[in-house]
């Protein structure tokens, strides 16, 4: 399906100028142009721009982030359940993309290969398509540190176990709620895109904070 520029403004809330600025900066495809001064745009283009919207308003990137994200990651934005997969996971890694090799990444974070092999059986970690990232880095200093203060892993267990429920649980609703009215893909993705990263984040904390203050008042107590 193609939209007018016309639609394409009132789909997105976004003002012509910012998206011919879009076209200019090459985040959109060319419009088709069956006539001068009849311009034709994709309505993929719905997706990118609330997309680039998403990424400047909740993550605070630039143009130029966002141009680096787009050409480093396969992102199909006709596919819903496609794009919400890999924008996560995209969305996830470090905004500066630095990446290690397996080498690099164990010279950094001082640990041993049987301990890297430990950690991503466990699924405590994971390695890219790219390699490791410093949020894994960061994941492992973590891991170390909870070794050596004699943590119990079994909380780190449950947060593998119950995210994996969780996450099953996403796709199936998600794919559901994708397949019960075509002419709403847009509005779908944009839901479940705010649920994954908006609305689970803060039922999370806000029960941690609430349970962890119960239970401080029953120990004062």
């Amino acid at each position: 399906m193609s939209l007018s520029m016309k639609e394409l403004v009132k789909a997105t809330g976004e003002s012509k100028s910012t998206i011919h600025f879009y076209l200019k900066e090459g985040l959109l495809p060319e419009p088709e142009k069956p006539k001068p001064n009849v311009h034709y745009y994709d309505d993929s283009c719905v997706n990118i721009i609330k997309f680039i919207k998403h990424l400047q308003n909740n993550f605070s990137y630039t143009i130029s982030e966002i141009k680096s994200v787009f050409a480093k990651n396969n992102l199909d934005f006709d596919n819903s359940i496609d794009f919400l997969i890999n924008s996560l996971n995209m969305i996830s890694g470090s905004k500066d993309e630095e990446c290690f090799s397996k080498e690099e990444f164990l010279n950094k974070t001082g640990i041993t290969e049987q301990e890297l092999i430990r950690y991503k059986r466990k699924e405590f970690l994971f390695e890219r398509a790219k390699g490791y990232t410093n949020k894994e880095v960061e994941i492992v200093l973590i891991l170390k540190q909870a070794k050596d203060l004699g943590m119990n892993m079994k909380l780190v267990e449950q947060y593998v176990k119950k995210a994996k429920e969780l996450a099953q649980l996403e796709f199936d609703i998600g794919a559901e709620l994708m397949l019960s009215d075509e002419n709403k893909h847009t509005e779908h993705y944009e839901l479940l895109f705010d649920v994954v990263l908006s609305l689970k984040p803060y039922i999370f904390n806000m029960q941690t904070v609430q349970v962890h203050q119960e239970r401080i008042g029953e120990i004062v107590e």
